[in-house]
């Protein structure tokens, strides 16, 4: 009973996904609550965008009377990509690489239960959001999770590369760095990059920490178009009650990632790693390309630039 004689309200526990995921993101300890930001289960446009994340263009596949199969399925462009438990099948060095992993999507006259359908499909396992020691928030699961399966998306705003350096060029060393580069090597020697800031708009993999030796593999994974999602699977069974966490480098079981020595841009101060793994690499890793200095153009025949 309240003082004032009126019965109290029931407490609802907060749900950190405010109801747009299948299920609850619960907060622990109780009563405590993240800083403000606005949760999307997806990506959003941001500033430099070249794509909007939500336009579908990628055309449907034409499997109405039989299933998604290799051979047949236009979206299976080499083999299946989940096994019968809906597990990656490529994961780990006997990978070698990982190779492109596209869904059958929104135009795909194929029902919903089908097996190239994974990511899309959203969090299918209770997670919770909680304080870490000496790392502030955290993300761990409430139930086990076997290895190879999908357990959330790393979304937020995707930005242009001038967004993304200059976000990152405002930081201190006491702001927490949510922008992540991924780099994809694809034919012809070409790269494709993705720059993803879930900052202020983004989903539970915000709250994801790094560790040197992570429980979660970082797999772009794309649906209705080739703004990729950032699809994070298990490596390995994980336990109820684990924090979850990944390479924020994407070293990890990928042979062609390199590290960044020395100091990021303007002698900012490395930020330590407190993931506390036998093979810490005492240091979070960083993107030395968001850091650099923008070349000036060099000067005209008459000195104009």
């Amino acid at each position: 009973m309240a003082a004032s004689g009126e019965p109290e309200a029931p407490t609802e526990p907060l749900d950190v996904a405010c109801g747009l995921e299948n299920v609850p993101v619960s907060v622990w300890p109780p009563g405590a609550r993240p800083g403000p930001f606005q949760y999307s289960p997806d990506h959003v446009a941001g500033p430099g965008a070249d794509a909007d994340p939500s336009e579908i263009t990628f055309p449907g596949c034409a499997c109405l009377a039989r299933p998604c199969v290799p051979g047949t399925c236009s979206c299976l462009r080499r083999q299946e990509n989940y096994d019968e438990d809906a597990r990656l099948r490529d994961l780990g060095p006997a990978a070698r690489c990982a190779w492109p992993v596209f869904e059958c999507n929104a135009l795909c006259p194929c029902p919903g239960h089908c097996g190239n359908r994974v990511v899309q499909r959203g969090l299918q396992r209770p997670l919770q959001v909680f304080r870490t020691d000496g790392k502030g928030w955290g993300l761990r699961t409430l139930a086990s999770i076997p290895r190879g399966r999908f357990v959330c998306e790393y979304a937020g705003e995707v930005l242009g590369f001038s967004e993304a350096q200059r976000r990152i060029r405002r930081q201190t060393e006491h702001d927490s760095n949510y922008i992540i580069a991924v780099r994809e090597h694809v034919a012809g020697g070409r790269v494709m990059e993705t720059f993803v800031d879930p900052a202020r708009v983004g989903n539970v993999g915000r709250f994801l920490n790094h560790s040197c030796e992570p429980n979660l593999l970082m797999v772009p994974v794309r649906v209705d178009s080739m703004v990729p999602r950032l699809a994070l699977f298990a490596a390995r069974d994980i336990s109820p009650g684990e924090e979850l966490s990944y390479d924020y480098s994407g070293r990890f079981l990928n042979r062609s990632a390199g590290g960044e020595e020395g100091r990021p841009g303007g002698g900012k101060p490395r930020k330590p790693c407190y993931c506390g793994s036998a093979s810490c690499a005492a240091f979070l890793p960083y993107d030395a390309s968001l850091y650099r200095t923008p070349e000036k153009p060099a000067p005209g025949p008459e000195g104009e630039v």
